[in-house]
């Protein structure tokens, strides 16, 4: 079952589990299709954020398309400035929003409509797209320049993201490490059994215990060693025959 409450993690609001799934499909859509995607591109300007934007390189020219997702009508209708600054503009959204909303589409304003997988697919994503009203070509709203640059830094923000998940901890500095255990310190309860602060101070406790257990057995070692030798005697030297 989808579901479509909005959780709130350090004063923002979390995207619901049904747009991310709508935006996971979007990327692989436009990959599809032979574009370049990115989402939540900064425009400049007080042009606002595109939700996806996909560069799609032609014979003659660089293709832009803009993609809004909603998937309610509260969120269709909210004061949230729409990002429609490329050639190809697009809402996208569920086959029920789009009845409820389809009047008040602008004429140049295409419409993608999220199909779900009515069955388990090997697939990386869970649904897929179908065209239920076309865009009308025209004219950007920034400059390609500028648009190219934004493209760029939020392609290059998504590369630092799959960095620190490849690097793991190693990405970050032991400061942002300690400040990162410090806020999660904060915002449970010192007593909680997934206090992960505390957790993280018992096993550096833990490991010092270890390492001077390990350093004690190996120097009773050498001194068991050094006085089994004290007990072995000298044997005479053999004569030469």
């Amino acid at each position: 079952m989808l579901k479509f409450t909005k959780i709130r993690s350090h004063g923002e609001i979390m995207k619901t589990t049904l747009t991310q799934e709508i935006e996971k499909a979007l990327y692989y859509y436009c990959l599809e299709l032979g574009g370049i995607v990115v989402e939540e591109v900064t425009m400049p300007d007080e042009q606002g954020i595109v939700d996806t934007l996909a560069c799609f390189f032609k014979p003659n020219a660089t293709e832009w398309r803009c993609y809004e997702l909603k998937v309610t009508k509260a969120d269709f209708y909210s004061k949230a400035k729409l990002s429609f600054i490329g050639h190809y503009n697009y809402f996208v959204l569920t086959e029920e929003l789009y009845k409820k909303v389809q009047d008040d589409i602008p004429n140049e304003i295409g419409v993608l409509i999220y199909r779900p997988y009515t069955q388990a697919e090997d697939l990386p994503a869970d649904g897929t797209f179908f065209i239920a009203k076309k865009p009308l070509r025209r004219e950007l709203l920034v400059a390609e320049t500028a648009l190219t640059q934004r493209f760029m830094a939020s392609l290059f923000r998504e590369v630092q993201k799959a960095k620190r998940m490849s690097y793991g901890t190693s990405f970050f500095s032991t400061e942002q490490l300690y400040k990162e255990l410090r806020r999660r310190l904060d915002e449970k309860d010192h007593l909680q059994e997934n206090n992960y602060y505390q957790r993280f101070i018992e096993d550096v406790q833990s490991a010092r215990i270890e390492s001077l257990e390990e350093e004690l057995r190996a120097l009773e070692q050498d001194y068991e060693f050094l006085r089994q030798q004290r007990q072995v005697r000298r044997r005479p030297t053999e004569p030469l025959e």
